[in-house]
């Protein structure tokens, strides 16, 4: 699994050297400040990230989930199709 993590990493730096750590709860994450990909080995949850041209990162996991981020605001919708968001001013699901 060590190698698909790596290979995955490799792939997100086309133009930058990927460096990946691996944190005290078991995640390996590797990015280049555009590309992100992780790992939670405890989980089994793999995500990939990445940011457009505008700062919008958009995160997406091997389960179904999609996150859409800017600033510490965003949307987030779970597999399951429940809906979330948080703005400047107020937070919550539907």
């Amino acid at each position: 699994m060590k190698t698909l993590i790596v290979l995955a990493c490799l792939m997100l730096s086309a133009n930058a050297f990927a460096e990946c750590a691996t944190n005290a709860r078991g995640e390996t994450a590797c990015g280049n400040g555009q590309s992100a990909a992780g790992y939670n080995k405890n989980t089994g949850t793999a995500w990939t990230s990445q940011t457009n041209q505008n700062g919008v990162r958009t995160t997406q996991t091997n389960r179904g989930g999609e996150a859409k981020t800017m600033n510490g605001k965003g949307v987030a919708r779970g597999p399951g199709g429940t809906t979330c968001y948080k703005t400047a001013n107020s937070h919550g699901c539907n």
